[in-house]
Parts: structure tokens; C-alpha cells; sequence
């Protein structure tokens, strides 16, 4: 019996190359590859009869010819050198490879030490070093990462990138990962090996288990190839053949496993399939009856894994290994309708899709990642409400009755209720914006997931409100937010926690009314005048007290001084005149005239401006006596002095 493993053959990023090259060819191109495009003799003895020539630098390539950069890739002094020779380049580097490109330069631009595991004398290895701008080590294993430890102990204390070749033995991967943890902590690890190839290995693995015989078909000079024998070898007595005529000669009823590495094309594996089926006397299997099993069309609501291979504003196109192209538009991209698809995806990632619905007369695959993310998401939304989690989310849109916050590739209603600390607040102001919020319902039959910001942001209020009360004393100064008014005061919030600001401390000139002082919304400068911790109220300053105009009364306008006052308040009892800005003081009625008036009113009015005489001032209570009567008496007591100093005069003339 003999089985063909389903992931044999060439790779996206192989075929690609292969492709390409062959592209040109067939419109008359000449080509040039940097190295072999591919690592099976009879796929590049086939490319040289066709003219296609191998050089090792840009330099090397003819005039006239195009210089195809392999899907290994090539260092960035490559790529410099064949654009200042003006030479016409075909990238056919795989994105996966790319990917790796883009980390080694990405390291070294942040500072941070570039650890790549693989091959130092791979293709692929060569290149990405190329891309390194920083301080860089290739690893071979796990003993050469202990090696490379003893001989630089600093790396502990440095940051590092961690990725590996593409073809890298993912069993080898998990033990150098292993073994780093216990090294160094600050290390941040890119799983950088192509899905194919895990893919490739464990199916390996898994037909080793249960054949008799392993052949793996491929170059000798693959890299990948190399490790498929090297994991088959532990399982099974292994060949690795390049082609169909290094088959050994196996007879008996055998079961018979063959993989084949990314760099084999279809047509051998068919040759080695044909030579075994002969060998073994069993009927021959259609070989395109088993490709086509591997090509199979999708069923709707299947899930599959794709690469990401070109991004329009529109749709995503993928690979997922198979005849048909795939693509995912962009509203099935992201549960955010807000999100562009270059900032959802970037060429060369691996996604999770759903498959919505096939067109096997086109050719495509129509693929949905917002489905299997939602999936996904649901399990995590079930889990937040079963452990009342604080879950982090955005604000896309405001719709009739709340907002919709996507966390976890899921769509949250919340509603108004629930999306602020009272009623009736604006929602606008969230869109877009970042919150934290719980799970308070969820239903999957119903495709419902309800949340609360309320609930997230009263438990942050009363936080803030035990530590500020644990912290608060008098004197303190705070900035704070005008949050309201009444007719006694206004209302500051200092952060969770609201203050008062008592009309009389709003300014040390006479206020009608909070809003003549400050408005809504303003930040403000205040201080902490007195504290009932028992039933929370704060009592706050804002007036400045540098700016007290007792202070200069005391010192400028002692009592017996006299001033020109302004009156700015009549009662029954007396005149309010205001004697320097900030302080008022009062005019008895009795002190208003030097005769006896009815009311105040009969002499006075608001606006007059009167001389008066500061009579009396009481600094503990803030109170001033004014007086004009004693300005008049003053007044009258000088003039008759000078009416008895004339008259002296005259009669001592008339004795003469």
C-alpha cells in the first residue's frame, strides 16, 4: 500500500518563483536568477536549457536580461546594487521570508539584539542577515545557543528579537524556545516558520508513525527536504530520492509512506508514485485523481488557514494551498466597519478564515476572517461574564439606544444606560474612543452580547474616592473642573470626588453670582478651606490670598483716614459703600447727614460717589464704620474755629 502525504510538493512561495521565472520565459524574456530559484537539479537543468543562466551578484547579469530574486530573498546591498546597475528586477522573495526581512530590520532600528535560528549558510539565512542593521546571531540549535550564552553572558541583560527560518524543525524550535526562557527574560519571540512546513513535518511525522517505509522525494541541497528525512528517519526505515530512478527495490506487502519537500514538483512525485505502484504490483492509483484529492473544493463553512498575497481597498487576496484563489472583501475582514484592510492585515500574514462560498467555475474562494474571529471571540465573551472581568474595547459606532464596542473581534451592545455615569449624557463624545467595560449578557442563539461602562466606571469612582479621601488635607491645592452652579456657590470636581467653592470665596470683590466668576467646564486652581470627612463635603478656596484687600486696608487705609467711597447698597438702616475693591463698608443712617433723615434713600443713591471717614474697623469680623456726618462736623468745627480767630482780630483793631 502506498500513500501520498497531502502537503507533498511545491510550496506557495516555490511555485510562485518557479512560476514567474517560467512567466517570463513565455513572453520572451531573458533571465537571471541570483543563485539557483530553486533547489531540484531537474527543475533548474530544465531552466538552464531554456536559457535561464545562474549569477551570484547584479554584476554578473548580461545586458538585457532579468534578474529574478529567488523565494529564498537576498540581503538588502543585493537589491541596492542591482538598482544602481539599473537592471530590471522580479522580487519572488516568499512574504513569509519577507516578514523575517522586515524583524531584522526592525531590531536593529530599536536597538535591540537579532537572534535568528537556522542554517548560517542557507540561502534564506544569508539573506535575512543582509536585512540585519543592528547586533545579530544565527543559532543553529540548542547547543549553539548554549555556546553562543557562554561566550556573550551579557545577552541576558539585552533585549531581543527572536525568529527562525522558515524551514526550521518545529521540534528543534520548541526546545531552543525552551531553553531561552531559562537564558534570558526580556527576549520577544516571531513565529516566523511557514505554516506549510509545520504542516508539512507533522503530516510527515504522523505517516512515519504508520508506515513501514518512508520515501522522501526532493533535492539534496533543500533544506526542508533535509529535515522531512531527518524526521521520518526516527519513525521508519527512510530513503530520500531525487528522483524516480534512486528508488530502492522494496517487494512484500509494505506499507509505504512519501512526502515530498517544497521544492519537489508534481511531475516526479507522479514518476516516484508510478515506479512504486509497478514496484509493489498494486493498481495504479491516478496520480491526478490524488492531486485533485488534495485540490479538492471547499465546503461553505469550512475553515482554513490562508497568506495573506495582495491588499486592495476593496478585498485581501490569500493563498490557502489550493487550485482556487482566494479572497476576503473587505467588510468580512473586520467587525469594525471603520478599519482599512492595510490596517487589519500586511503581505505574508497567516489568517484563520471561514469559507462563505465557492466558484469552482471561476476559480475563487470567497473567505470571511471576521467570522472565525467572532468565533473565536465568543468563548472569551462566555468567559468574561462567567468571571466578571474587565474586558478593554473601542467605540465604533453610536447607534439607537447605546453604543457598540468591538473587544475581542466581537460586537458589544451597551446600552445608553450603561454606557455612562448618569442618564442622558451625550454618547457621541465616546465614539472612538477606548473604554473599559463588563460582560453582562451574553446570548449565542441570539448572536447578543450585552456590556456595561457604568458599572467599570462607578467601581474606578469609588477607587478614586477612598484613595483621595485617604490622602486629602487642608491646604492642599488641587486642579480641578467646573462641574456646576447654585446661588450659594459652585461646584468643582477635583477628580471623582466634587468640591464647593462658597460664593463669598469665589473673588474678594462683591459676586451676584458663580457664573460672574467662572463658567461651566473651566479648569481651576483651588485649595482645601475645610473637610466633614464624616458626611464627605470639601470646602475649597479660589480667591487669592496674596490678592486680600484687608491687608492693604490695614496697611494703606487706617481708621480716622478719609477716602472717596462709591455706594453700592441702600437699607433702612444705612448706606453700603464700597471704599477700595473687595471690601464695602457701611454708613449708619444716622452718620449719613448732620441733621435727621427718614431713609437713606433721601440723600443717596447707588453710584454715588461720597467723601467719607473710615470711623472704626473690625478686622476679625471684616467689618468697616463708615462716616460722613463726621466729615461735615469736622467741616463745620474748622469753620468756626476761623470765624472766632476773625473776630479776635477785628475787636482788638477797634480798641486801637
Amino acid at each position: 500500500m502506498v500513500e501520498l502525504a497531502k502537503t507533498a510538493g511545491f510550496c506557495y512561495g516555490v511555485d510562485r518563483a518557479v512560476g514567474m521565472v517560467y512567466d517570463l520565459l513565455e513572453k520572451g524574456k531573458k533571465v537571471a536568477t541570483v543563485g539557483p530559484i530553486i533547489h531540484n537539479p531537474q527543475i533548474v537543468s530544465d531552466l538552464a536549457e531554456k536559457g535561464v543562466i545562474i549569477v551570484n551578484e547584479p554584476k554578473e547579469v548580461p545586458k538585457g536580461y532579468v534578474l529574478v530574486i529567488r523565494s529564498h530573498g537576498v540581503g538588502k546591498i543585493v537589491t541596492d546594487e542591482a538598482e544602481d546597475l539599473a537592471l530590471e528586477l522580479a522580487d519572488a522573495t516568499c512574504p513569509f521570508v519577507k516578514k523575517i526581512h522586515r524583524l531584522a530590520t526592525r531590531a536593529g532600528e530599536e536597538g535591540k539584539v537579532f537572534l535568528f535560528f537556522g542554517d548560517a549558510d542557507h540561502p534564506e539565512v544569508m539573506g535575512v542577515v543582509g536585512h540585519c542593521t543592528g547586533e545579530y546571531y544565527v543559532v543553529k540549535n540548542e547547543s549553539g545557543l548554549y555556546e553562543l550564552w557562554q561566550n556573550n553572558p551579557d545577552l541576558a541583560q539585552k533585549s531581543i528579537f527572536v525568529a527562525a527560518q522558515t524551514t526550521f524543525n518545529t521540534n528543534e524550535w520548541k526546545n531552543c524556545l525552551k531553553t531561552l526562557k531559562k537564558l534570558c527574560t526580556n527576549h520577544e519571540v516571531f513565529d516566523t516558520i511557514c505554516n506549510a512546513t509545520v504542516l508539512r513535518q507533522a503530516e510527515a511525522k504522523i505517516l512515519s508513525e504508520n508506515s513501514d517505509v518512508m520515501i522522501v522525494v526532493g533535492g539534496r541541497e533543500s533544506s526542508n527536504t533535509a529535515k522531512l528525512f531527518s524526521i521520518c528517519n526516527e519513525n521508519a526505515e527512510t530513503y530520500l530520492v531525487e528522483t524516480a530512478k534512486e528508488l530502492p527495490n522494496l517487494e512484500g506487502s509494505l506499507k509505504i509512506g512519501i512526502t515530498a519537500g517544497a521544492s519537489t514538483p508534481a511531475s516526479i512525485i507522479k514518476e516516484v508514485l508510478v515506479t512504486m505502484s509497478d514496484m509493489n504490483q498494486i493498481a495504479e492509483q491516478n496520480f491526478e485523481e490524488m492531486l485533485e484529492e488534495s485540490l479538492k473544493s471547499f465546503n461553505t463553512d469550512e475553515k482554513v488557514r490562508g497568506i495573506v498575497v495582495g491588499i486592495t481597498p476593496t478585498e485581501v487576496y490569500v493563498d490557502v494551498g489550493r487550485k482556487q484563489a482566494g479572497f476576503v472583501p473587505a467588510n468580512e475582514l473586520s467587525q469594525d466597519p471603520n478599519v482599512r484592510p492595510e490596517d487589519i492585515v500586511k503581505m505574508g500574514d497567516e489568517i484563520d478564515l471561514l469559507i462563505m462560498k465557492t466558484n469552482d467555475q471561476e476559480g475563487t474562494i470567497m473567505l470571511s476572517k471576521k467570522r472565525v474571529d467572532a468565533m473565536k471571540g465568543w468563548d472569551d465573551i462566555e468567559a468574561a461574564l462567567e468571571s466578571q472581568e474587565v474586558l478593554t474595547g473601542k467605540v465604533i459606532e453610536v447607534v439607537k439606544g447605546g453604543v457598540i464596542v468591538l473587544s475581542k473581534n466581537m460586537r458589544i451592545f451597551v446600552p445608553a444606560s450603561q454606557a455612562t455615569t448618569s442618564r442622558g449624557e451625550d454618547l457621541n463624545g465616546l465614539k472612538n474612543k477606548e473604554v473599559n467595560f463588563r460582560v453582562i449578557e451574553v446570548n449565542r442563539g441570539r448572536r447578543r452580547a450585552v456590556g456595561s461602562i457604568r458599572s467599570v466606571l462607578k467601581e474606578q469612582r469609588k477607587a478614586a474616592q477612598e484613595k483621595f479621601w485617604t490622602d486629602i488635607q487642608e491646604g492642599q491645592r488641587f486642579t480641578g473642573k467646573v462641574k456646576s452652579f447654585t446661588n450659594f456657590g459652585a461646584f468643582i470636581d477635583l477628580g471623582g470626588v466634587d468640591g464647593m467653592v462658597h460664593i463669598s470665596e469665589l473673588s474678594w470683590n462683591r459676586v451676584k453670582h458663580p457664573s460672574d466668576v467662572l463658567s461651566i467646564g473651566e479648569t481651576v486652581e483651588v485649595f482645601v478651606k475645610g473637610l466633614d470627612r464624616e458626611n464627605g463635603k470639601i470646602s475649597l478656596g479660589y480667591k487669592d490670598p496674596s490678592q486680600n484687600p484687608w491687608e492693604k486696608l490695614e496697611k494703606e487705609y487706617p481708621a480716622g483716614t478719609v477716602c472717596e467711597a462709591t455706594i453700592v447698597g441702600l437699607t433702612d438702616f444705612g448706606a453700603f459703600a464700597n471704599v477700595i475693591p473687595g471690601i464695602d463698608g457701611l454708613i449708619h443712617i444716622s452718620q449719613i447727614a448732620d441733621r435727621r433723615i427718614e431713609k437713606p434713600q433721601d440723600v443717596l443713591a447707588v453710584g454715588d460717589k461720597v467723601n467719607v471717614k473710615i470711623t472704626e474697623i473690625d478686622f476679625e469680623n471684616h467689618r468697616v464704620s463708615l462716616s460722613m456726618r463726621a466729615l461735615l462736623e469736622d467741616s463745620q468745627a474748622e469753620a468756626a474755629k476761623a470765624d472766632n480767630g476773625e473776630a479776635e482780630v477785628v475787636y482788638s483793631t477797634e480798641a486801637e
